[in-house]
């Protein structure tokens, strides 16, 4: 489709979703903050949805995923490349490795000779390098799965408990490059494996990682039942151990950010507040389950949720405020994203491209394959025409994304 033609095609859709609803447009310009003319001007084609958070907004009043409506857009094309690794670990999850194991496993490695591996794929998700991870995790997770049902009996909750950690880091990197899909297997099969070691907080973890792929999707409404009941089930035991309190605090941390997308600026500040009371009793430089939960990751998350409200300011003062050299790659990767996502709600575009291009400097893999950087540097070449020479640096980094692309 010509990039011409497109604003006519996403009018009718909006058209189509909102009658589907029963919205009027005065009922659908309210929840969307748009005036009626300013959605009668989008659904007949003459006027152009600028920016992909609009969109997003959009997608959200209908019910509709983002891709539905961006579906015939060049940017979202862009969006859609995989990044380096993806592939691989969507191979690695179509295997039948417990089948293998429960006829074939007669090797039985043990729980000491598997675990180096499992703590190089932390460190490597962490570290936002997904392509040495694919690589490590391609030869670990089989033997994971054999050994978990070879060992004695004695070793097979620890074996289980390895592979369930196996599986959380798979999960991590595949909704990090938006694998959606293969990112809620990894993270299913992380919990049942965690549960058969017997491991509560092992699940819990799970669970943490699984509410991340429902965010991901935009399924709101899973990401909060999976943390409130998480949260709920470890508050009887977080005052008993400081890994159980990690845990309970990085799940509520979720719900701030799940809070946040539902616009309930009361409930996501609220959170955030218990999350910081959690946080003061966790204290730095721990890592529990890889949640990296702690003072430093609470300040992440005050930025990223000002940022999803709307409240530039904040999410760059908390930014600037924040000490942020305890987290991990990954994370104060993820920071920087949020930093540019507030300039550019700003339409500082230089500066944004500024943040874009430190985060990418820290984790190139993490910020080069994730879809949210792709629609947000297609949102600040939409919003400058043509766009300045510190936008235009973007270019080698996302060679994909069309300058001239308008959305």
């Amino acid at each position: 489709m010509n990039t011409s033609d497109y604003p006519a095609a996403l009018g009718r859709k909006i058209a189509e979703h909102r009658k589907r609803r029963g919205l009027s447009q005065p009922a659908f310009a309210k929840m969307i903050g748009r005036s009626v003319a300013w959605v009668s001007q989008v659904e007949r084609g003459v006027r152009k949805v600028d920016r992909m958070s609009v969109l997003e907004k959009v997608a959200d009043a209908l019910n509709v995923p983002l891709s539905e409506l961006a579906a015939e857009a060049p940017v979202v094309a862009a969006v859609k490349e995989k990044p380096p690794g993806a592939s691989g670990l969507r191979l690695l999850l179509s295997g039948a490795w417990s089948l293998r194991a429960m006829l074939n496993g007669h090797h039985a490695p043990s729980p000491d000779s598997l675990r180096p591996g499992v703590d190089r794929a932390r460190e490597l998700v962490q570290a936002g390098q997904y392509t040495e991870l694919t690589e490590v995790l391609t030869d670990l997770v089989p033997n994971l799965e054999t050994g978990a049902r070879a060992v004695d009996e004695t070793q097979q909750a620890e074996m289980f408990e390895l592979l369930a950690g196996a599986y959380q880091v798979c999960s991590a990197a595949l909704a990090e490059m938006g694998e959606s899909e293969a990112a809620w297997i990894a993270a299913d099969r992380a919990m049942v494996a965690a549960e058969r070691a017997g491991n509560a907080l092992l699940v819990a973890a799970g669970a943490f990682r699984l509410a991340f792929v429902f965010i991901g999707t935009r399924h709101f409404d899973q990401a909060a039942a999976t943390t409130r009941t998480a949260a709920d089930a470890l508050a009887g035991v977080a005052d008993e151990s400081i890994e159980a309190t990690a845990l309970w605090g990085a799940l509520t941390l979720q719900r701030a950010e799940i809070a946040a997308h539902l616009n309930d600026a009361d409930a996501a500040y609220g959170f955030l507040d218990q999350a910081r009371t959690a946080a003061e009793r966790v204290g730095p430089g721990r890592n529990d389950f890889a949640t990296d939960f702690g003072p430093a990751n609470v300040a992440l998350y005050e930025v990223a949720v000002a940022v999803q409200l709307g409240d530039a300011g904040r999410a760059l003062r908390s930014a600037e405020a924040a000490d942020l050299s305890s987290l991990s790659t990954d994370r104060r990767a993820r920071l920087l994203v949020d930093v540019a996502r507030a300039h550019a709600q700003r339409r500082h575009a230089d500066e944004a491209a500024g943040a874009l291009r430190q985060a990418e400097e820290i984790s190139p893999e993490l910020v080069r394959g994730h879809p949210l950087v792709r629609q947000l540097v297609a949102d600040l070449l939409a919003v400058q025409t043509p766009p300045s020479a510190g936008l235009s640096t973007l270019g080698p980094v996302f060679p994909q994304v069309n300058h001239k692309t308008d959305i």
